[in-house]
Parts: structure tokens; sequence; C-alpha cells
């Protein structure tokens, strides 16, 4: 089997909704990271074989095929061809393990795989909310609704499930949300995410020209009495907006590329993809499955745990990491060492390759080999992807 490379990685920093991004069309934010990966890489832009894009709110400015949108309004030639897909919250990273597949199969050589949301001009939910406005009904047939015995599933009410399911209470994950600040801010500090992130320019209100190089989502002066302010998203709960993930605009993509493309267009790779897993599980829990999935792909790998350097698992909700960190017996330390999507922000479709971005780059500046990435996906699925670093 053929092995498949990640050579060039790169995202947006992440925009607080109607902040600094929320001028950008979805379509041209996505072309300004095509563009930025083949300038990263210097790979012939003719010799991509295919971009697979991630994005969720499918839509609006987001639909009529967004990935190809984005090709369209890059620099690419016409004759790359694209795919737009959806796996949730997975959605990028998905795309990323598409694009591995189609190398590690021998059927392509260059692959780009990224995501893009703008959570500002299409909100989340606005497919399922305008089709019910216009009469078309919703995604849950009565005979799903009947199977589950729910009326919808919501990840708001999986959050809830699995806090009370571990015995989470709200101070443990207001601390976790606060820990999330804390290590965002010194990341930032310290420019830990110089590398990775593609400067975007943007007019403020002002009229200045000016570029967005910092997440807008940081709360530096972050606190537990700040955070333990915020109110109650449901009576008798305990998740708040504030140990959740943030609303936000975002683009980020990697390309995947063969040994033969590597050799053919001088590129040099910064990891090497590992292991690929995907599972499914309870779709009424939902947000449960980065467990047990994790547990098979270590497996499946022969690795352990305790053989990952760093791991990235998207903070959706704070109970999310914090039941993983218990079950899989693993280091906090090594766990978001920067931040995650509680203080960096969750652009939904591209937090797949965001994610794995960071990992990269995270990789490279400590000096350390395995890096895991996993993330909850609504319908109760999960991806993992194991990386190497070269």
């Amino acid at each position: 089997m053929t092995e498949a490379y990640i050579v060039a990685a790169t995202r947006t920093a992440g925009g607080r909704r109607n902040g600094a991004l929320a001028g950008w069309h979805p379509a041209d934010l996505g072309g300004k990271i095509l563009d930025a990966l083949v300038e990263k890489s210097k790979v012939d832009p003719a010799a991509i074989e295919d971009v697979i894009l991630g994005c969720v709110s499918q839509v609006a400015e987001q639909s009529f095929h967004i990935g190809r949108n984005a090709v369209l309004a890059s620099n690419l030639p016409d004759s790359v061809p694209a795919v737009s897909i959806d796996r949730q919250c997975g959605s990028s990273q998905q795309a990323l393990q598409f694009a591995a597949q189609a190398v590690m199969s021998g059927t392509q050589d260059v692959v780009i795989a990224a995501g893009i949301e703008s959570m500002s001009r299409v909100p989340m939910m606005s497919p399922t909310r305008l089709g019910q406005e216009a009469g078309l009904g919703t995604p849950f047939s009565g005979k799903i609704r009947n199977r589950y015995g729910v009326e919808q599933f919501s990840q708001f009410d999986g959050a809830e499930l699995m806090a009370k399911k571990y015995g989470f209470s709200r101070q443990e994950l207001d601390e976790y949300a606060l820990e999330s600040h804390r290590r965002a801010s010194k990341a930032t500090r310290e420019k830990a995410f110089r590398e990775e992130i593609l400067p975007i320019e943007i007019t403020d209100g002002a009229g200045q020209v000016k570029w967005h190089i910092e997440d807008e989502g940081i709360r530096h002066d972050a606190s537990m009495e700040s955070i333990g302010s915020v109110k109650l998203l449901r009576e008798g709960g305990v998740i708040t907006a504030a140990n959740a993930s943030q609303v936000c605009d975002g683009a980020s993509g990697v390309i995947v590329a063969s040994e033969r493309a590597m050799k053919e267009h001088d590129l040099k790779p910064l990891a090497r993809i590992h292991s690929l897993h995907v599972s499914a599980g309870d779709p009424v829990l939902m947000l449960e499955e980065p467990i047990p999935a994790t547990k098979r792909a270590l497996k499946k790998a022969g690795l352990k745990i305790g053989d990952m350097d760093l791991y990235e698992v998207n903070e959706a909700f704070a109970p999310v990491p914090l039941a993983w960190l218990r079950e899989l017996g693993a280091d906090f330390e090594k766990l978001n060492a920067y931040g995650g999507g509680i203080s960096l922000g969750h652009p939904l479709g591209a937090s797949g390759t965001k994610l794995m971005t960071t990992l990269v780059h995270a990789l490279h500046r400590s000096g350390k080999r395995f890096g895991l990435q996993t993330m909850c996906e609504a319908g109760g699925i999960a991806n993992v992807t194991i990386v190497e670093r070269v």
C-alpha cells in the first residue's frame, strides 16, 4: 500500500460571530486556503487531482457545491475537480481521510482536503430551519423517531446526557473551559500559531485595512468568576455557552501526497498518515463515540494511548474531552495543549483540518512523534486519525 503524507497545512485564525471574517464570502475564504496550500508546498497547481472540502451548512452562500466554488474562487486551474462533503463536525477530518485513502490506494497522488464554515453568514442549523419554514419537513422521519424514542437528535441534549453519565459538575466543566482559554492565550502570546495561520486581509469598522492573524474568540482575561456567570442553557443542567465550543468563522486545509508525488514535485513532508478510523454508536447520547472509536483505532494500529505524544479531541462541549481523557487513561498535559473549540472556536466543517493543522505544527514545534485527532459528530459518529511527524 502506498504511504500518504501531509505536505502542507494551514488555517485562518478563527473569527467570532459577526467578527473579523464575517465580511468574507465562504467560497472566497476557501479559495484563499487553497491558494495558500499551493504556495506553501510549491506544488504545480495542475498536479492537484481533487479537492475534498467539508462544510456542514450547505445552503445559501455555502450551497451549489461549495467545494467547486472554492476552486473557482482560487487561482487553481479549471481542470482541478472538487467535491463537497458533510460529516457534520468531522466533515474536513473525513475529507482528510478520504484524501489519504485516495493516495494510499494509488488512484491519486496529490489531493487537497479542506473545510469552510462561515457561521456568521450561514448560521448553524440553517438548512433544517429554512426547510421547515418552507414547509419541507424535518430530517427525522417517524420511523427514526419511533425507533429511538425522541422527537429530534440534539447535541445539546447529548452534552447534558454525557455530563450526567460521567458525573461532571458545572464547576468541573467551567474549570476545563478556563484551562482551554489559558492554553490558547499562552500559545498566542508565545506565537505558537505563527506558522500555521494564514493572514487574512480585513477592513475594520473605521475603514482601516488590517490583517487577521489571531484567533478572535480567546478570552485572555477569563476567570472562574466570568465563566461561572454565564447562564445555563437549560434549567437544572450544567452546559453553558462558556463551557461549549464557540460559534466561529474559519477555513483550513492540508495537501496529502504520495511518495511518488513528493519526488516528482520536490515536496517536503510534515507528517505521515499512520492510521485512519471511523465508527458510529448511540445517536441520542451522540457525543460519546470518540471514546470507543479511539480504543478501536489504537488497537487496529497496534499502538497504546501512551504511545501518543499529543492529542486533539474536539471541544464541542467540555464533557467530551473530559470523558475521553478519563476513559482512555490519557495525560491531561497532552490533551489540546494549545486550547480548543471552547477558546479558539469551532467552525464546524473546517474544524477537522484546522485541528490537524495545529496538531502537525505542534508535533514539529515540540519535536514529538505521534499525534492523534478525534471528534464527536452528529448522529453518534466519530473519526480518529493518527499521524507521525516526519
